[in-house]
């Protein structure tokens, strides 16, 4: 133990492989057992461990309240900036921890999840570091994982790959309020969706998600606690990005990403950060990367305490699993639901909003919230609603979620109203002349 508390204590601004990086993961656990804990989601197809470290007051289990955070990258194997700078994270979380007020509060109302690398294998096989494309940027099969989850806009055929899968049941077994995946190639926050059709507005370039709002806010609440993103100059002169922040559709289009997954699926919002020009720069680098993120990776953590939490219950006091918890206006394609707990979770920006709360079978509840930013006191508004009417014997059905194509409905929807809307106007049109 003492051997690996010495390694985690001596992390040092280079490129750690894979031995080394699972080295100094044990030794920050060894070192801090209370606060941290170290698992594996799965395997890839080499059979290298996709370790996450875990940092918090609880954190070997989800408590009621704690909203849980998730940080992941080296998802593209030959983009490495991220799989450092979420090293020296966790060095500087555990170290601040108990000593700075802030970091401390953070860590006692928060549970994080840090994935250094999701690709280990292609992080391996870049023999030759280039700051352009290289064969590492795939998995062992030669595929794209960031375009390897089912995608809500097309049918894309995946075969799911085994570093896929274990981040999919990962999203699937925790609570995951907010995340963010880190690349490199750009220097951007760039948010969902990724993908769209006419819908969601992709006819005019842009697709936008029912929460846009949020998602251009968290876009740039990283990008403008960095040193340069918020600039938006971009890489070239041939692109630029106004705020440091973008659409993803809108920059290009992406099927099967991680963070249209995330928010469909998962109910959790994820941006993706692109961090570095170069996918793979020289070490000398890291250091100046690190100082360069730092204030933005903590800010945008905080930034899970955004909007309403709270609990369903029933009239014992019962939590309620998969009831249904949105926003009135703004309603998700696969309905968010409660946990096991019978906890919900929205991010939402201050301002007022009806909160409806259904369990399938009755009577939905409406409560109108006014909520205030409180990411400053790490903990959102909590708004809790119990059905009287509904027993200890009663447990909700789970809402219907397809795993296929999400807004083709939405698109047959939508164009099946117009006809229904055209024949009521030409009726009120002949009454108004009968009169």
């Amino acid at each position: 133990i003492l051997c690996l508390a010495s390694a985690a204590a001596s992390l040092d601004f280079k490129y750690h492989h894979t031995e080394e990086l699972e080295e100094y993961l044990r030794g920050v656990h060894a070192a801090n057992p209370s606060f941290t804990h170290l698992y594996s989601i799965g395997r890839s197809v080499e059979g290298k461990d996709l370790w996450v470290l875990v940092l918090g007051r609880f954190p070997t289990q989800h408590k009621i309240g704690i909203p849980e955070f998730k940080y992941v990258a080296n998802m593209h194997g030959d983009e490495t900036v991220g799989r450092e700078i979420l090293l020296h994270l966790i060095d500087f979380l555990v170290t601040s921890y108990g000593r700075d007020p802030v970091i401390t509060r953070l860590l006692n109302n928060t549970r994080i999840h840090i994935m250094p690398t999701m690709n280990p294998d292609g992080f391996e096989a870049t023999k030759v570091p280039d700051c352009y494309y290289t064969r590492g940027r795939y998995n062992r099969n030669g595929e794209d994982l960031n375009r390897n989850f089912p995608d809500a806009f097309e049918n894309n055929n995946a075969r799911i790959q085994p570093e896929t899968q274990a981040v999919m049941d990962w999203i699937k077994n925790e609570t995951f309020v907010l995340s963010a995946n880190l690349h490199g190639g750009a220097l951007v926050a760039s948010y969902t969706f990724d993908n769209g059709n006419p819908v969601t507005g992709s006819l005019k370039g842009y697709s936008r998600s029912p929460d846009d709002d949020v998602f251009i806010h968290l876009a740039k609440t990283y990008s403008s606690n960095h040193a340069s993103m918020y600039k938006g100059t971009g890489c070239d002169n041939r692109q630029t990005f106004p705020g440091g922040i973008t659409n993803g559709y809108s920059w290009y289009q992406l099927e099967g990403g991680m963070q249209d997954y995330n928010y469909v699926w998962g109910q959790c919002f994820e941006i993706t950060l692109e961090l570095s020009c170069c996918k793979y720069p020289p070490a000398d680098q890291l250091e100046k990367f690190w100082r360069d993120n730092k204030v933005a990776l903590i800010e945008y953590i905080k930034q899970v305490h955004l909007g309403v939490k709270g609990q369903v219950t029933d009239k014992n006091g019962n939590p309620i699993p998969n009831a249904i918890v949105e926003v009135k206006g703004r309603p998700h394609v696969c309905p968010y639901r409660t946990n096991e707990q019978g906890e919900y979770f929205l991010l939402l920006l201050p301002g007022t909003y009806v909160i409806n709360a259904t369990v399938p079978g009755f009577k939905s509840m409406l409560k109108t919230v006014e909520i205030p930013d409180n990411t400053g006191n790490f903990s959102a508004l909590k708004q809790d609603f119990s059905f009287p009417e509904v027993s200890d014997k009663i447990r909700s059905r789970v809402a219907s979620c397809p795993k296929i194509p999400l807004y083709q409905e939405l698109t047959r929807a939508s164009a099946a109203v117009k006809p229904t809307v055209h024949i009521l106007v030409l009726m009120i049109v002949m009454l108004v002349i009968f009169k």
